[in-house]
């Protein structure tokens, strides 16, 4: 009888020391695309003259809108997104298909034209618009704007993350709980909900992401008014046309802003895994 041990295949998750040239070379080039710009505008940022910007009263409005609105974009996302995600996840019905295909649509959409959009349906001479301006309700070119043209754009990250991570959930973890006694809900929140906290978390962040950056479909909508709908993206865009120094300012602002994000992901995420 041989004895000897054979060598197990290796797994999908096995990583190799050492790299071929062809990707490295490959990551480096990109990286140089990637980090350089970020680098130099960080770099930049960070000076004493750019710094000083932000204690203005137009800067420091642009980035508590921005705080307020995202806020409030990313809890109806959370409360609208999940019930979502679960059903695309767990039910087969007709149309979900195409269910699926639009809730995914605003990822490749330009973001112009997603503010065309949302003017046609909901400004003052809109499908849904006009009817509520004649009730006196005007949504365009309000902060309302911008947080709807923020979960236009962004709820889809989110969804599409959580689906992924409700799909990973075994059905029998869930069919044991349904056995011993649980009701649905109770299942849902002690069973399915635990397991798909690293999934809400990257869609949350990538979400919330999206709508800090969000500018296309925002000044379409909502336009660029100064302590009304004139976020940090809008803020940014207005300051190149008379101070760089506030410009490069905010955008180190959502620079430092993205990064801390992801950064708070990836930690949250590797505290999950253990």
């Amino acid at each position: 009888m041989n004895s000897k041990r054979q060598p197990s295949p290796r797994g999908p998750a096995a990583l190799r020391r050492t790299p071929p040239p062809l990707p490295v070379a490959a990551s480096i080039a990109l990286l140089i695309l990637l980090v350089l710009p970020v680098g130099a505008l960080l770099a930049r940022a960070l000076a004493p003259s750019a710094l000083a910007t932000l204690l203005e009263p137009a800067a420091a409005e642009a980035l508590r809108l921005s705080l307020l609105t995202t806020t409030i974009s990313m809890t109806l996302t959370v409360l609208l997104g999940t019930p979502v995600a679960y059903l695309l996840a767990r039910y087969a019905f007709r149309g979900r298909r195409l269910l699926d295909v639009l809730v995914d649509l605003p990822v490749v959409l330009p973001p112009v034209v997603a503010g065309v959009g949302l003017l046609l349906v909901f400004g003052r001479r809109g499908v849904l618009g006009g009817p509520l301006s004649d009730l006196g309700v005007n949504l365009a070119f309000t902060t309302t704007a911008v947080v709807m043209a923020q979960l236009f754009v962004a709820s889809p990250f989110y969804i599409r993350a959580l689906k992924v991570g409700f799909r990973a959930v075994p059905e029998d973890l869930e069919a044991a709980a349904l056995i011993d006694g649980a009701d649905r809900w109770g299942v849902f929140w002690r069973v399915t909900w635990p397991l798909t906290v690293p999934a809400f978390t990257e869609g949350l962040v990538l979400a919330w992401a999206r709508a800090l950056g969000e500018f296309g479909a925002t000044i379409v909508f909502a336009g660029s008014l100064e302590g009304r709908t004139r976020t940090l993206p809008l803020a940014t865009y207005a300051a190149l046309e008379r101070n760089l120094d506030a410009a490069l300012a905010l955008s180190g602002v959502l620079t430092v802003a993205a990064l801390g994000l992801f950064l708070v992901f990836r930690t949250a995420f590797r505290q999950d895994a253990r």
